[in-house]
């Protein structure tokens, strides 16, 4: 039996769901993407990249406020959907590239503003990723890191992984607060502002648009009903199977020496 890349994987799980995620409600609102907005305001001079796209949802926010927006992506399907919904809003500054997040095809400093929302934890290679984005950053720039996070503590950290891997296969790991700022730092970013939310998954919805094989769907029940109270307190575990999940969005800028900081346009 050949076994298939991660990459391959992901294709697998996202291809055929290009649609889902575009009208996906989870994915298309919420307090991070007003932030973001304001957080970048009216840049009309400013270059951005959306990586690992999706639906294009950060792109479509980003594109009334900048002058040109890269949305990346490595599904083909998705970057389609996100080409024809552009077209469809009147937003032609909009491109698209295909490629996985640790390979990014740009020349080093080619944006003003990068951004990533709910992508990260399917990248095979998290600190490749993030080191990416820092060389595509300007060393003036603006990174915007917006996903689900876990709580940190084993226990529920155990339990969110295993619920999100149950529901995806092409899931690796949701990194905790810590992780991300240890694993920025690492990758030439320095941390500012921090925001976290809750958000609240709608079991049905959650479980559709993945169309999670119904042997799954019983296991994660199963594991739902059989959980202690400290898991089904923290994750507001409803009867249905809705629960909530901590999400954050991190600002950050890159790690500049102090000779190349002189250097910068005030």
């Amino acid at each position: 039996m050949k076994t298939a890349t991660h990459d391959a994987a992901v294709l697998e799980q996202y291809d055929s769901r290009a649609q889902a995620y575009l009208a996906s409600s989870v994915h298309a609102q919420g307090d991070d993407l007003e932030l973001l907005a304001r957080l970048v305001g009216q840049r009309p001079d400013a270059v951005a990249l959306d990586l690992g796209c999706g639906g294009g949802h950060v792109a479509f926010r980003l594109a009334g406020l900048v002058g040109k927006v890269v949305a990346c992506d490595l599904s083909g399907a998705m970057l389609e959907t996100v080409a024809a919904e552009a077209r469809k809003r009147g937003l032609d500054n909009i491109v698209t590239k295909q490629s996985a997040a640790e390979a990014l095809p740009c020349p080093s400093a080619s944006f003003d503003v990068v951004a990533t929302r709910y992508s990260a934890h399917h990248w095979g290679d998290f600190k490749a990723g993030l080191a990416q984005m820092a060389r595509a950053m300007k060393p003036d720039g603006m990174a915007v890191f917006m996903d689900v996070v876990s709580p940190g503590m084993p226990l529920l950290d155990t339990w969110l992984q295993s619920l999100e891997l149950l529901r995806d296969p092409s899931h690796v790991r949701n990194a905790s607060l810590a992780d991300w700022q240890a694993t920025l730092s690492a990758a030439g970013f320095e941390v500012g502002e921090v925001h976290t939310y809750q958000l609240r998954l709608a079991f049905g919805p959650w479980i559709e648009r993945m169309r999670t094989p119904e042997v799954h769907v019983a296991a994660i029940r199963s594991l739902q009903q059989r959980a202690s109270s400290e898991v089904r307190e923290h994750f507001r575990i409803e009867d249905d199977g809705s629960f909530t999940v901590d999400t954050a969005l991190i600002v950050a800028r890159k790690m500049v020496s102090e000779a190349d900081r002189s250097s910068l346009p005030d």
